[in-house]
């Protein structure tokens, strides 16, 4: 790949810019954050690299609570437009997994920097992708991370198929009928009476368009208050059409 500076005398500055990424939003509100860990650990790095002309660059490529499963998160796509305009040299991040999890988006990257001429660092595993052998062991790595991210999904929704079975509550809004309680969901008795008022009509009416109008007429719908204190309601039309259906 080409490279931007020379050693010895600094004869081309290379202009840095920094990528930090969180996939929670645990923490995020904290004065100092995951985020700013890992941006000061890549400066470090550039100001070590002082000498070979590297510059960081003013814009900020934080992404907070986005995973790195896809690249359809704003920071990444601002650099990658910036990567695109020329005004980007060197990408750094903490950890290749910061920039990316998937091994196929991290092919479409590394092309992408080759094309337009753009090094790629991860400061704390010393991975210089000009080489044949530095491509070689990004892969590998990001083969594991892809992995490792493919393992936990598998435990996330193992773990949520067995809280069902056992009959616990595993978030999303609660159904007409219910309310959760200890992360268990039990029968609101006003609502549940709706619920058979519900399917009696149907049965009644023959119609789910006619029960779904005749219940919007009648204002039939489930509030629920946020942990703000905001309450929002929805018609109940369309869990009729979702549950009759």
């Amino acid at each position: 790949m080409h490279s931007p500076y020379q050693s010895g005398a600094v004869t081309k500055y290379a202009r840095c810019a920094i990528y930090t990424r969180k996939s929670t939003e645990h923490n995020l509100d904290l004065a100092f954050t995951s985020l700013d860990a890992q941006r000061e650990a890549c400066q470090a790095y550039i100001q070590s690299q002082a000498h070979e002309g590297w510059r960081l660059v003013p814009e900020r490529y934080d992404d907070g609570a986005f995973s790195g499963a896809s690249l359809d998160r704003p920071a990444v796509q601002k650099l990658l437009a910036d990567v695109r305009a020329g005004s980007i040299d060197i990408v750094l991040v903490y950890k290749v997994d910061r920039l990316t999890r998937s091994l196929a988006d991290f092919a479409k990257l590394i092309e992408l920097f080759d094309a337009h001429k753009v090094s790629f660092v991860s400061v704390t595993q010393c991975f210089n992708t000009s080489s044949s052998m530095g491509r070689l062991t990004l892969n590998v790595l990001l083969s594991f991370a892809q992995f490792e991210r493919e393992v936990i999904g598998e435990r996330v929704r193992d773990k949520i198929a067995a809280s069902k079975r056992k009959g616990i509550w595993v978030g999303g809004p609660v159904p007409l009928g219910y309310a959760a309680v200890d992360k268990k969901i039990v029968v609101v008795p006003a609502e549940a009476e709706a619920v058979r008022t519900i399917f009696a009509r149907y049965l009644e009416l023959g119609s789910v368009r006619a029960l779904a109008e005749e219940l919007d007429r009648r204002g039939m719908s489930k509030l629920r208050r946020l942990a703000g204190g905001r309450t929002i309601g929805g018609a109940v039309s369309a869990w009729v059409r979702s549950r009759i259906c």
